[in-house]
């Protein structure tokens, strides 16, 4: 079978407009009997999972020209749907969500491109793209033909296809596969649901061929489909014998592993995942000597900012840690590792690659400052939103608060030895009584009780460590669980205080709080606890900030939450990406939830993901 076209041939596809990708002369992308056809020959598709919502857009060209540079000739990308309507009607595709800009930064590196909108899309991502908004709201049918589902998901389908449309490459553009769904036949086999996607896929203007993708398992692979679209599968080893069962259930038109599992994720309280590049490399040779299509999943994998990571829940609750290096060609912070150059020798094996080749960063610029600010959660919770009382406590989901904190005080009338029952905690829980600390109730273990030293005013401090992104409790709600009961007694009168760091405003609103006490350096962080403080550059790099002396929080710097932290491991440092970074002096804000007894910012040369998964 032939590969894919020429470095110098991809590249030569005509000039960009303002805008919008287009070329001189517009191609043509098919599904041929055997082949995929570009403009009536067979082409390849070497393709890389890159996620322009987990990359600052900064870093977009460096990502993309590295990807090109190993082989590949197109790029892959989901689009996180709560991400660009975090609230119902509210449509953003501007900085780092500019879907379009980044589909241009493909074209212009001459590659091809593929969009995965979902509007589920997995991938380790908060709630698997869907808005809590929409999986908040009763009775909604999720992942099925139920109208009001059908109804948001064809809103958000269409605003996602009239930036995807005119970058099609019938107008000139990169876009050459659209995915309906993600491996669908896993979570259902609603075929009147499939069809209305595709309804509004095609009435969206879309005329590149449309995938589906499953685990090469039978049942997956029927129910995730429709006839009249492509099936694609998604694995990572033993790359012959799925491609046959593949086979089996595509018989005509191109094979395609389009999510290629080329590492994996990490957990909290996990190893750091790893996958030996001389194995990846040699199930990617096997599937590409078999003439099929490949899209690694991934080529470069990024880093969950902010709150956006997403758990697990396979007999017990496990959220994604903040990196998500995925052990890829490319590391979090894009420079090549052994995987990388093993997959371009691989790749060269089977289709032309440049012959530039990528020069890997040196080690990051270490340094240490200080936080010399501090102040108790409370002392700042005038710059978040106000109080809402109810008799039962209500889930942060049901006050329409979907960010990762919140607070719930009631009083409560106990002696020495009562004991405290929950219904839940989603997912962590720090408890005091008249502002003493008496325990804490983490989702993880199944706690659900403690005893009391006596009653008081109760506050629980709930975080919401990351909604599930996979099986059937995506869209669950978070917050305090009832009922709460003393001794058996349902505790009522409740008072609910929504933490929303997620608000740049709020962020702003304590960053000026602590300016207004800095003073002398912090020794000790007893949370939950803001404190900030400043470091100096001479320019902008990229760096690693050390956590391993930190308990349990979040981090802003000169305004970006780079994300969680945790003591617990495996990740012990936090990804800082050049741009948000500024010669002179940058401000650095932390969230400490528990315990930092060595609190001094630190600035090291590698990253620390944690021991290794052997």
């Amino acid at each position: 079978m032939a590969t894919g076209t020429a470095d110098t041939d991809i590249r030569d596809t005509g000039t960009r407009e303002t805008g919008t990708a287009t070329a001189e002369r517009p191609a043509r992308f098919e599904i041929g009997e055997r082949d995929f056809l570009l403009d009536g020959e067979p082409f390849q598709v070497i393709s890389g999972a890159l996620h322009y919502f987990r990359v600052h857009p900064g870093l977009w060209a460096d990502r993309i020209h590295k990807a090109r540079l190993m082989g590949l000739n197109t790029i892959e990308t989901y689009v996180p749907w709560n991400l660009h309507e975090p609230v119902e009607g509210t449509w953003t595709a501007e900085d780092g969500l500019d879907l379009g800009a980044f589909l241009d930064a493909v074209a212009a590196e001459g590659m091809r491109a593929i969009v995965r909108p979902g509007p589920y899309i997995c991938a380790e991502w908060v709630n698997g793209g869907l808005p809590a908004w929409l999986t908040a709201e009763p009775g909604v049918g999720i992942r099925r033909s139920e109208p009001r589902y059908l109804a948001a998901v064809t809103r958000y389908l269409r605003e996602v296809y009239a930036i995807v449309a005119p970058r099609q490459i019938d107008e000139g553009g990169p876009v050459v596969l659209v995915q309906i769904e993600n491996e669908y036949g896993a979570y259902g086999d609603d075929k009147d649901y499939l069809r209305a996607l595709v309804d509004v896929t095609r009435a969206s203007g879309i005329v590149v061929p449309l995938t589906t993708v499953d685990q090469p398992q039978p049942t997956m692979l029927e129910n995730g489909s429709l006839p009249e679209l492509h099936r694609t599968a998604s694995f990572g080893s033993r790359a012959v014998d799925r491609l046959a069962t593949l086979r089996e259930h595509q018989p005509t038109g191109p094979l395609m592993c389009s999510e290629f599992w080329n590492g994996w994720f990490d957990q909290w309280g996990e190893y750091h995942h790893i996958t030996a590049p001389e194995d990846s490399a040699a199930e990617l040779d096997a599937l590409l000597a078999a003439g099929a299509s490949v899209n690694l999943y991934v080529v470069h994998g990024g880093t969950n900012f902010g709150f956006t990571n997403g758990a697990n829940h396979k007999g017990h609750y496990t959220p994604i840690v903040t990196s998500y290096d995925y052990d890829a060609p490319l590391d979090e912070a894009g420079n090549p590792t052994a995987k990388y150059w093993a997959f371009r020798e691989t790749i060269a094996r089977h289709a032309p690659i440049p012959d530039e080749v990528p020069v890997a960063s040196g080690a990051a610029p270490v340094g240490t400052s200080a936080f010399d600010a501090a102040l108790p959660l409370d002392a700042v919770r005038a710059v978040f939103s106000g109080s809402v009382d109810a008799e039962q406590p209500p889930t942060m989901d049901a006050l329409g608060h979907y960010g990762p904190f919140a607070s719930y005080r009631a009083s409560i009338d106990a002696h020495a030895g009562s004991v405290l029952s929950v219904g839940e905690v989603r997912d962590r829980a720090w408890l005091t009584l008249d502002g003493v600390p008496v325990g804490r109730l983490a989702r993880e273990n199944k706690e659900r009780a403690l005893v009391l030293p006596g009653g008081g005013e109760l506050r629980i401090l709930i975080e919401n460590q990351g909604r599930v992104d996979y099986g059937t409790r995506i869209g669950e709600a978070k917050g305090l669980i009832g009922p709460v009961a003393v001794d058996g007694r349902e505790v009522t009168g409740w008072t609910v205080d929504p933490i929303d760091v997620s608000s740049s405003a709020a962020v702003a609103g304590i960053e000026n709080a602590l300016a207004a006490v800095r003073g002398e350096v912090v020794d000790v962080l007893s949370g939950p606890v803001f404190a900030s403080g400043t470091f100096e550059l001479d320019e902008p790099a990229d760096l690693y900030l050390d956590t391993s002396g930190w308990g349990k929080g979040a981090v802003w710097i000169n305004g970006f939450c780079l994300g969680r932290y945790w003591s617990r491991g495996p990740q012990y440092t936090l990804y800082v990406p050049a741009p948000i970074l500024r010669a002179g002096t940058n401000s650095i804000v932390a969230l400490e939830l528990e315990i930092a007894t060595d609190p001094a910012v630190r600035f090291v040369a590698h990253p620390s993901l944690g021991p290794l998964d052997l």
